[in-house]
């Protein structure tokens, strides 16, 4: 398979996309932050200094999404059509998971605004948190599921 970024001399581009049609394109992405036992019960009960957590660090990663195309230098500049951060708690590894889901009509896939939502979610609630606990640890970052483009759908371990 070659590498859609490189020219023929191996010179990094953007990908032309000006021949594609646009069609509805979806990207999940995730990722988990661990934390000790008092942040996690601080982020969960709202009683973190800084405010509420999950409320910040879904406007953080929804505000990342709309920005990715400046954060990465070779992503084109989507009309994004949603997105939407979620988050779990896992109360066994006092583990937060964020799920990031976006969707545009457009000629290329949204999967890198996906992984940036999560990211950038996650790294809020490290921010937010880290008076509490400096040893969180950001893991497991990747694309859940994305559908529509050229390549077709997919899903992780599927």
């Amino acid at each position: 398979m070659d590498f859609t970024h490189l020219d023929e001399k191996g010179n990094a581009i953007m990908v032309d996309v000006s021949g594609k049609e646009p069609t509805h394109r979806r990207a999940v992405a995730i990722g988990r932050i661990s934390m000790s036992e008092r942040c996690f019960s601080a982020v969960k009960e709202g009683g973190v200094q800084k405010g509420d957590v999950l409320s910040v660090a879904r406007v953080a990663g929804i505000m990342a999404t709309k920005r990715t195309a400046e954060l990465i230098p070779l992503c084109h500049v989507l009309n994004l059509t949603k997105c939407a951060v979620e988050f779990a708690f896992d109360e066994g590894t006092r583990e937060i998971e964020a799920q990031c889901t976006v969707c545009c009509d457009g000629k290329t896939g949204v999967e890198m605004e996906a992984l940036t939502g999560a990211t950038i979610a996650l790294l809020t609630i490290y921010d937010m948190c880290k008076a509490l606990d400096k040893r969180m640890i950001i893991s497991q970052v990747h694309l859940l599921e994305k559908q529509g483009g050229k390549s077709g759908d997919f899903t992780f371990g599927g």
